[in-house]
């Protein structure tokens, strides 16, 4: 049975009632559990397992707990194939989580660096997009990050010039892919849980680049924080607090984006003129929330700054576009769309296309034509060349009409073909004749020659934008 996500003011509320433990024991680990997520018999919970202290002391202990608290639990362990002995650690985790009684399945991976990339944040994206496709529907992927942990994730965050959901840091219960990430152990120090390891005697492995003083978060963890520590004994702890505080106050930004957003929504695309009677800090809040919203990374402050100021002030004729690594927003007219940012989206030779054999066919940049069968469709199917070709738009197409001649440039007009799209429109031809353009329009020789004939069909056209959708 599927259970509903706790809402954002009541996720922090449960962090917050969860309290800082004096030890880390298995009552306090039950009680956070339910605080987070309410009753845990039948619940199926997948630890994301390194193998090293913090993951091992999470299964461990909720190993103990899975037949008193009667949920389901199994780990699972990525080998991102980094290092040599990866394949050995792999091994030693499996037989861990064997120890424990607990089933544990490796996941290899490949790691690609993007240009510019960090190794630590190419690493964690192959990880977290592994994990999500072997959790099942109603499994909860649970971490073992601790509160030395969100102390470090803040002071990165703050380094980098992050806004208030940056600095608002992890939260115990977060949505993330199709289910929940769950981080029972935030309010738990590092000393806490290796304390607990030692006297249950439990067994992990070490990274050797956990050393490796090149990367952020062990500069931060192995040079600063000792420093911080000296002076401020209670640093993490102060610092949780006040993440907490942010990610309240990043639930009221929320709030407001989508009160906003309600107004401004024009199918995929967001009224300008309504934007621009928002103030620019409510501007920038909106348009952040949008973009998430779409699956889109988020731009940079300068590059938001001028979505919101100079690109929404343009004159209504004007075509601006403001693109980022992995996006780009355009606007015509009064309208804005999110789009996935693609180098070429251009056809550049004619694809042939079977339609008996391959129904859908993929379209350079992203996008789709098909033919789908349908008893009330335009095509008939009878009538169609088997072997079709689909191109570009070269300039100058002319099409037939029953009333005569029309241009492919004032077909894409009237029908609403924003400019920027107009050159990735898909236009099925066969002996160089323009039998259809994309699900726009149609010439009459592929139609039905009277309502009763059989073996129809309809065209569709799934643009590129189409694959952006709501939070992946």
């Amino acid at each position: 049975m599927r259970r509903r996500r706790a809402a954002p003011a009541e996720r922090f509320h449960s962090e917050q009632d969860a309290g800082v433990p004096k030890r880390f024991a298995l009552p306090w680990l039950a009680r956070r559990l339910r605080l987070l997520l309410g009753p845990l018999r039948g619940r199926q919970l997948c630890v994301a397992y390194s193998g090293g202290l913090d993951s091992t002391v999470l299964l461990a202990a909720l190993a103990g707990l899975k037949s008193r608290e009667h949920f389901v639990l199994r780990a699972l362990h990525v080998d991102h194939r980094l290092q040599a002995q990866s394949g050995a650690w792999a091994g030693a985790a499996r037989t861990r989580a064997r120890a424990l009684r607990v089933p544990c399945a490796i996941i290899r991976v490949n790691v690609r660096r993007a240009r510019g990339q960090s190794p630590e944040a190419a690493a964690r994206q192959a990880r977290y997009r592994a994990l999500a496709r072997r959790l099942g529907r109603d499994e909860l992927l649970l971490t073992a990050h601790h509160q030395e942990d969100q102390l470090e994730t803040v002071l990165l965050a703050l380094l980098r010039g992050s806004g208030v959901r940056g600095l608002s840091a992890m939260g115990g219960l977060t949505p993330w892919a199709h289910t929940c990430l769950v981080r029972p152990l935030l309010p738990v120090s590092r000393a806490q849980l290796e304390r607990y390891a030692r006297s249950h005697r439990l067994d992990w492995s070490e990274d050797p680049s956990n050393l490796d003083l090149r990367f952020d978060r062990n500069y931060l963890r192995r040079a600063v924080l000792p420093v911080i520590r000296e002076r401020w004994p209670a640093a993490a702890g102060t610092a949780s607090r006040s993440a907490g505080h942010l990610a309240e106050a990043a639930v009221l930004l929320e709030q407001l984006a989508r009160d906003a957003l309600r107004q401004a929504r024009d199918g995929q695309a967001m009224r300008v003129s309504v934007l621009r009677r928002l103030s620019p800090g409510e501007r920038r809040n909106a348009v952040r929330a949008w973009i998430s919203e779409r699956g889109l990374p988020q731009p940079d402050h300068r590059r938001l700054r001028e979505i919101c100021g100079p690109m929404l002030e343009a004159r209504l004729d004007a075509i601006p576009a403001v693109a980022w690594a992995g996006g780009e927003l355009r606007r015509h007219g009064d309208r804005l769309f999110a789009v996935v940012a693609v180098a070429d989206q251009n056809m550049r030779r004619s694809l042939r296309w079977d339609w008996r054999a391959q129904p859908w066919l993929s379209l350079p940049g992203g996008g789709a034509i098909g033919l789908v069968r349908d008893r009330h469709g335009d095509v008939w199917l009878g009538g169609l060349p088997r072997l079709l070709s689909v191109r570009a738009r070269r300039g100058g197409e002319r099409l037939r009409l029953q009333q005569g001649r029309a241009t492919l440039k004032d077909l894409l007009q009237a029908q609403a073909v924003v400019p920027w799209e107009r050159a990735g429109v898909p236009l099925i031809t066969h002996a160089g004749r323009i039998l259809a353009v994309a699900d726009l329009w149609l010439d009459g020789s592929c139609r039905p020659s009277h309502p009763g004939m059989p073996d129809r069909g309809r065209f569709r056209w799934r643009r590129a934008a189409d694959k952006i959708s709501a939070r992946d």
